[in-house]
């Protein structure tokens, strides 16, 4: 093997146990963003939370999570991977903390403010660096396997926490994720130094921006007319599914087919399972830029479709085998972030992918704000609420993949 092939393992070797200690964040990430489909119930019995108190509960989180990118996105391309997470992950340890104490619910919910901010580079940071350290033409396949990594912090929010909770109360669910958080620190802090990988050919490099002509390149993405059909479709997709598995899941088992708190978490634990699997395959059939546009509007219309067959209601197994086919198809946003990838300059990959980021969780706060006003209303009108939460869903769902559909493409795909 000569030097340059030997060379060019060990940097990818190098990149792949970075990418895996930056995985734990994102992974951390998952269970904090789906922590309130299993505590819930038990939040709203002990505090007497109403439908929409538990949307804006769970939607914190996402709100600063998202409003927190376009920052997390400069500080990326400026100071680097390693520095960001370091400097924003403690003030999840601090949120957790204090949500496991909350007093009431004013606490409760900047717990989970803190946690949405310190959580905000996951897995933001995690793209950016395959984007700069890994194959181009990898980028999907490398993505999917992430995300799958990721998404394994969800299954600690499944059948784990539910009998966590059951022991112990929902409070020692937090503490336990403030302890697992402060060891993803620690992996970060002793395994990731992007300056190993600086000879790796696909490294960026150029002349350092001043913050404000970061924030002017910012506000440039705006102006490019793919962008707000890029936005559209992320500000609805990924929402969707975390609004499911992250909110209701748990309390429409419950309610609707008098499920435990156990059989919910083991419904979400495998729904979990085929969340893993849905990156992975649809990294690996990316269908490249010409045809990734229709797969993605294709995908949109079939994940309402999904939805809507929750909402109609056709029995606990029916309710249980779409949920496991959403948690799949939800992996189509891998695609999602490919096409991202490929629409932008390799200068403002991480400002792209903070934006597109941004998008994707403002667009779960905004979901699980209006779909618990939805829950709320439909109560007051007499309605069991899950019908016209999910037939919500998707609704939207089929208006983002059409908006799509109209809305400009990149020049590259005329």
């Amino acid at each position: 093997m000569s030097a340059t092939a030997t060379s060019k393992k060990s940097h990818l070797s190098q990149a792949w146990a970075m990418l895996f200690a930056l995985a734990s964040g994102f992974a951390l990430s998952n269970a904090y963003r789906t922590v309130a489909a299993i505590t819930a119930p038990p939040l709203a019995q002990d505090m007497g939370l109403s439908p929409q108190q538990l949307g804006t509960f769970a939607g914190s989180f996402h709100f600063m999570f998202g409003a927190m990118q376009l920052f997390m996105g400069i500080g990326i391309d400026l100071w680097g991977v390693r520095r960001t997470i370091l400097a924003a992950a403690p003030l999840t340890i601090i949120g957790a903390l204090l949500s496991a104490m909350a007093p009431g619910y004013g606490a409760l919910v900047a717990g989970q403010a803190l946690i949405g901010v310190g959580c905000a580079p996951a897995f933001l940071a995690a793209t950016v660096f395959i984007a700069r350290y890994f194959p181009v033409q990898k980028f999907a396949a490398v993505s999917g396997i992430a995300m799958a990594i990721g998404v394994m912090g969800m299954l600690f929010t499944g059948t784990p926490l539910a009998w966590l909770i059951e022991k112990s109360g929902w409070r020692m669910g937090f503490w336990v994720l403030a302890g697992m958080s402060l060891l993803a620190w620690l992996w970060v802090w002793r395994s990731v130094h992007e300056e190993r990988l600086a000879s790796n050919p696909g490294t960026a490099g150029g002349p350092r921006e001043s913050v404000r002509e970061a924030l002017m390149r910012f506000g440039s993405l705006l102006r490019m007319p793919h962008t707000w059909g890029i936005v559209t479709l992320s500000f609805f997709c990924y929402a969707a599914f975390i609004t499911l598995r992250g909110l209701w899941l748990g309390p429409m088992l419950i309610s609707r087919h008098g499920f435990s708190l156990v059989q919910s978490g083991n419904v979400a634990l495998a729904l979990s399972l085929t969340a893993m699997a849905g990156p992975m395959v649809f990294g690996r059939f990316d269908p490249g830029p010409v045809r990734r546009r229709r797969w993605l509007v294709r995908c949109a219309f079939v994940f309402a479709a999904l939805f809507a067959a929750v909402a109609f209601e056709f029995g606990a197994w029916g309710d249980v085998l779409a949920a496991l086919a959403i948690g799949f198809f939800s992996g189509f946003a891998i695609l999602q972030y490919a096409d991202v990838r490929s629409s932008y300059p390799a200068a403002i990959t991480g400002r792209a992918m903070a934006l597109f980021t941004m998008a994707m969780f403002l667009g779960v706060a905004a979901m699980q704000w209006f779909t618990g006003w939805v829950a709320t209303h439909a109560q007051a009108w007499g309605l069991e609420p899950f019908g016209p939460v999910m037939g919500s869903i998707a609704a939207l769902l089929v208006l983002a993949g059409i908006a799509y559909r109209l809305l400009p493409a990149p020049p590259r795909q005329g």
